[in-house]
């Protein structure tokens, strides 16, 4: 009997896994709370992992050139992570829009708020490219670059910057997909960008036959192509094999209303993001601030963190658009069990996490890069942060529940706290006059998750996020 009892459970998981992967349409304000976390968690963690794929993939192939191509390649990132911040900032509007349309049963709505996101953010990543690409150079030399690294380095940074049209359109038509509850079309995206990727930063990074090897310049055209032909694929799914939302070429009439409506969640939504990728701005300086094969080592261990801490992202992700969508649906309280649910499973992963570098830590920084200084600053970054990753996790669910709802607000006084008023200000006294190492970076970190969480949880209890009209 109880073996008749584990077959029957592992065919309901299997199943399961299958529809999430397949994708389909799903009401999620009605039923197992828990299948409905599992159905939209699935296809999300898959898609965070191949987003972290990219990060690791770069740092492997480009670890092979040196630590000055590792450095500039950390430092291009940290500025870039601005974009990032920006493109999840709209992809938040996009998706709590779409979301609260979906689940109020106003189809044309969700699709015409997924449009005005996409109109705004063409716009907002043609001038962002030509700004980058205009004072490359005097980015670099701000985040602490010497005169040689710029030199030899800089396209890279132009092209990255140039490029970052495909960074805000893959993150913002995610978002559109995941508010409509189909995350198996987001994941899909990054799994055909991160297979180009990983095909053609080999191919152009040290050449192959009648292939030049173009160095660091080609680790940036390949993951600008590999993200480019990721973009292809979502427009063929927004405009042509049309799912639950229908989109086409009239929704991209400006509407005032809504796109001020979008501008005003999208905005704190980016500034939320902006403060925590500026406070990571800063510690990558003050990290420059010792010598190279720190910053190598910095720039190794957040690549891996990263890489781990997507999938929890993604995991998270599911509480934005269950909150969403029961808010439109006018049930708060399934909104709210949601969001303890993913908390839960986030928790375990974030957990086991933490255990994995421990354990493991050691020969995966040997593997991914040769120095030994290195690789020292690497498994301590690594070891010390990680520390901290249940908490993370529980930050990242409770951002997480408050953007689905609407309310991008509440998180950015999170981050505001918890990086500017504490991370920062820590790490900089204790590495300037007491550690006076990058441990001290480290050791911030790990505090200012611990602070977040607690915040975020406290706010998330007050309850002010379902009273929020978007």
């Amino acid at each position: 009997m109880t073996q008749n009892s584990s077959s029957l459970s592992f065919k309901r998981f299997f199943s399961l896994l299958k529809q999430a992967i397949a994708g389909s349409e799903q009401d999620y304000t009605t039923g197992s709370i828990r299948k409905a976390v599992f159905l939209l968690a699935i296809p999300m963690i898959m898609e965070m992992i191949m987003e972290s794929v990219f990060a690791v993939v770069d740092i492997f192939f480009v670890g092979k050139l040196g630590n000055e191509a590792v450095a500039t390649v950390g430092l291009t990132e940290s500025v870039l992570s601005l974009v990032y911040s920006i493109a999840i900032g709209l992809s938040i509007a996009a998706t709590a829009l779409v979301a609260r349309r979906v689940g109020e049963k106003n189809l044309d709505g969700a699709a015409h708020a997924g449009m005005q996101t996409l109109l705004f953010a063409v716009v907002l990543s043609v001038v962002i490219g030509v700004v980058g690409v205009s004072f490359a150079g005097s980015i670099l030399r701000l985040m602490g670059a010497n005169e040689k690294m710029i030199a030899e380095n800089i396209v890279y940074t132009r092209i990255m910057y140039g490029g970052n049209i495909v960074i805000m359109l893959l993150f913002l038509i995610n978002g559109i997909f995941r508010g409509a509850g189909d995350a198996s079309i987001a994941m899909r995206s990054l799994w055909i960008a991160n297979i180009c990727n990983i095909i053609l930063c080999p191919l152009l990074i040290y050449g192959f036959g009648p292939i030049p090897a173009l160095g660091l310049k080609g680790a940036a055209i390949a993951t600008t192509t590999g993200r480019g032909i990721g973009v292809l694929y979502q427009m063929y799914r927004l405009f042509i094999r049309k799912g639950l939302l229908h989109f086409y070429a009239a929704q991209l009439r400006p509407q005032k209303e809504l796109l001020l409506q979008i501008i005003k969640i999208g905005s704190t939504g980016t500034i939320q993001f902006l403060v925590s990728s500026a406070s990571w701005i800063f510690l990558a300086r003050l990290v420059a601030g010792f010598h190279e094969a720190a910053m190598a080592g910095y720039q190794v261990a957040i690549r891996l963190l990263i890489f781990f801490l997507l999938p929890a992202w993604g995991l998270s992700n599911a509480a934005a658009t269950l909150t969403g969508q029961n808010l439109g649906a006018g049930k708060p309280e399934r909104a709210e069990q949601s969001v303890k649910t993913t908390a839960i499973y986030t928790v375990i992963f974030m957990l086991s996490v933490s255990v994995f570098f421990f354990l493991f830590g050691e020969p995966i920084v040997n593997f991914m890069n040769s120095d030994v200084q290195a690789r020292r600053y690497a498994l301590q970054a690594l070891q010390i942060i990680s520390l901290g990753y249940v908490f993370f996790g529980i930050e990242m669910v409770m951002m997480n529940a408050f953007n689905g709802a609407g309310d991008t607000r509440t998180p950015t006084w999170v981050n505001l706290i918890s990086f500017w008023l504490f991370q920062i200000p820590l790490a900089w006294v204790l590495s300037q006059y007491y550690i006076k190492e990058p441990k001290a970076i480290f050791i911030a970190v790990l505090t200012s998750q611990l602070v977040a969480a607690a915040l975020g949880y406290y706010l998330f209890k007050k309850g002010k996020w379902k009273t929020v009209k978007v």
